[in-house]
C-alpha cells in the first residue's frame, strides 16, 4: 500500500532524474560523432601488395535506444505525477481549531496555498504599530479611535517688572532695574489620539493565526496520509501512443 506523502516525498528526485536524463540524451543526440561508425578492412590490388590492418570506430550512441531511456525516464515521471495529482483529488482533511471544524473536506492545493497565506498574514499582524504603554488609553467612540485621559498644563508670559534698587533724591533719579516675571495666563487642556492598536490585540491575533497554522498543517498531514487511489503506469498509453 502506497501513500500519497510517499509519493510527494519521491515526486521531487524523479522529476529532477528525469530531467537529467533526457536532458543528458537531447545534448548526446546533438553530436554527430557519437552516432557514427566504421568498418573497413584493406585489400592489397595483388598478393605483392601491402598487408593493412583492418580499422573501425565503434558506434557510441544509438538514437533509437536512447530514445527508448528517455522514454523510460519519461514515463516514471508521469506516474509519479499521475498518482499524485489523481489521489490528491480524495486526499481531503477538515481544519480543526479547538475542537471546532472551520472548513470541511479542504483539498490538499487549498490547504498548501492557506499555509502560505496564513505566514503573509502572521507576518503583516507582527508589523502593526501597538499603543505606546506610557499612556492609559481608553477607546473614544466619538473619535472613533484610543484616546488617553485629558491632562492639563498650564502657558505663561513673560510679564515685564520693576525693581526699584536706590529711590530717588533731590540730587539722583531713582535706579530702577527692569526684570521679566513668568506669569500663568491660561491653560492647555491635551488629549492625545492614536490609531495603532493595542500590544494584547497583536498578542490575541497571533495566538490565534498560529492555531490555525498548525490546525492547516495538521489537516495537510492527515490529508496526505491516504492510500494512492491512482494507478500511475497507466499514463504509459500516451508514450506507446506517440512512440510505437
Amino acid at each position: 500500500m502506497t501513500r500519497l506523502n510517499q509519493i510527494i516525498a519521491i515526486e521531487k528526485g524523479v522529476r529532477n532524474d528525469a530531467n537529467a536524463a533526457i536532458t543528458g540524451y537531447h545534448h548526446k543526440l546533438q553530436k554527430s560523432p557519437l552516432l557514427s561508425g566504421i568498418a573497413r578492412t584493406y585489400r592489397p590490388k595483388d598478393e605483392e601488395g601491402d598487408q593493412l590492418p583492418p580499422e573501425s570506430t565503434k558506434l557510441q550512441l544509438n538514437a533509437e535506444e536512447a530514445l527508448t531511456a528517455a522514454v523510460d525516464a519519461f514515463a516514471r515521471l508521469f506516474a509519479v505525477t499521475l498518482e499524485k495529482d489523481g489521489t490528491n483529488l480524495q486526499a481531503l482533511a477538515d481544519i480543526v481549531v479547538d475542537g471546532t471544524v472551520l472548513l470541511n473536506n479542504v483539498p490538499v492545493p487549498y490547504l498548501l496555498f492557506l499555509e502560505k497565506q496564513l505566514t503573509d498574514i502572521h507576518t503583516v499582524i507582527t508589523k502593526l504599530p501597538t499603543l505606546d504603554p506610557s499612556e492609559n488609553w481608553h477607546y473614544d467612540e466619538n473619535a472613533g479611535t484610543w484616546a488617553t485621559d485629558p491632562t492639563e498644563t498650564t502657558r505663561t508670559k513673560k510679564i515685564p517688572r520693576n525693581h526699584v534698587k536706590a529711590p530717588a533724591t533731590d540730587k539722583h533719579p531713582a535706579q530702577v532695574e527692569t526684570y521679566f516675571e513668568d506669569v500663568i495666563v491660561g491653560y492647555w487642556k491635551t488629549v492625545k489620539f492614536s490609531g495603532a492598536v493595542p500590544a494584547k490585540r497583536v498578542a490575541d491575533l497571533l495566538d490565534k493565526v498560529n492555531k490555525v497554522r498548525i490546525a492547516v498543517k495538521f489537516a495537510r498531514e492527515q490529508a496526505n496520509s491516504v492510500e494512492v487511489v491512482v494507478n500511475g503506469n497507466s499514463s504509459r498509453k500516451i508514450l506507446d501512443y506517440i512512440f510505437n
